[in-house]
């Protein structure tokens, strides 16, 4: 397989001061890639693109994912601040914990339009840069597009729809030279897992994610996976790679979950303990707007 080098190439990252996207701004940073780091937490975004490096190195940008204008202009002024657009890293993302019957719609349509019209939004701001110079857009998923987990509907319908739209994108620019992959890691430590294994009704569905098949990897492995992932331009990247055989055969392995993770005791007690809002604590869907997953 051709290497895919990131040295000298220009990576843009939403969600960039986030878990995730700290951690792979580090690691692409030392891979010598250039990075537009791209978040709605605009000082916290320029501090910590002054902590990695020059502003020809590192810069940071305020962009919403939800904002169409906005995220182009962001990835207009970064081609043109670093001469070059070569990735763009659609990692902004969101989650809620609640059951259908009871979730405030409006939380439902904040998820989707961050974690799935977000994404779209994304690589089609970044696509000129990209398509000029035959690159790679990559969208942070889950193994949720997968399994698909109780009271997390918004979350579980954005990820499945990110992998099947980054199938279909990548048909449409095949022939441009331009490469489209999806990520799709186990559960791993960031500020939205804090609050899935803070909030009861997560408490009860995952047991903490402190062991089964629901334990969390260390979050240095999803990254190593993912920088892998970028320079072979992967089209899907599954961190562990021992969930790949899940991921490849949803169909064969959906019933058996269904009726192993979550018996319906459980699933009735997490629903009671669930909050209207997505969350018991109202300030986390805010905290995550456009972090990571």
């Amino acid at each position: 397989m051709t290497r895919y080098p990131l040295e000298g190439r220009t990576v843009a990252l939403t969600g960039a001061t986030g878990g995730l996207g700290s951690e792979l701004a580090r690691a692409l940073r030392a891979r010598g890639a250039n990075l537009a780091l791209l978040d709605v937490d605009v000082d916290n975004v320029r501090a910590q693109a002054a902590a990695l490096g020059t502003a020809r190195q590192a810069r940071g940008w305020f962009a919403d994912v939800r904002d169409m204008t906005g995220l182009t202009d962001a990835m207009n002024a970064a081609t043109e601040h670093f001469g070059r657009l070569d990735v763009v890293i659609a990692n902004a993302g969101i989650d809620t914990m609640a059951p259908m019957a009871t979730l405030n719609p409006a939380a439902f349509e904040r998820v989707v339009d961050i974690n799935l019209t977000g994404v779209w939004r994304t690589f089609r701001a970044g696509l000129p840069g990209v398509q000029a110079n035959h690159g790679y857009l990559l969208a942070i998923s889950s193994m949720a597009a997968f399994v698909h987990s109780p009271l997390q509907a918004s979350y579980t319908a954005t990820k499945a729809g990110v992998w099947a739209m980054c199938d279909s994108i990548r048909l449409e620019l095949r022939h441009r030279g331009v490469g489209v992959g999806s990520v799709h890691p186990t559960f791993f430590r960031t500020p939205m897992m804090d609050d899935v294994i803070a909030d009861p009704a997560g408490r009860v569905l995952w047991g903490g994610n402190e062991k089964g098949l629901f334990k969390m990897v260390p979050s240095a492995t999803v990254v190593r996976g993912i920088v892998r992932g970028i320079e072979r331009r992967s089209e899907l990247i599954v961190v562990p790679k021992r969930n790949s055989l899940i991921a490849k055969a949803p169909g064969l392995f959906r019933p058996v979950l269904d009726r192993v993770a979550w018996k319906d005791v459980t699933i009735a007690q997490a629903a009671e303990l669930a909050a209207p809002a997505g969350w018991h604590d109202h300030r986390a869907i805010d905290r995550h707007t456009a972090t990571a997953d």
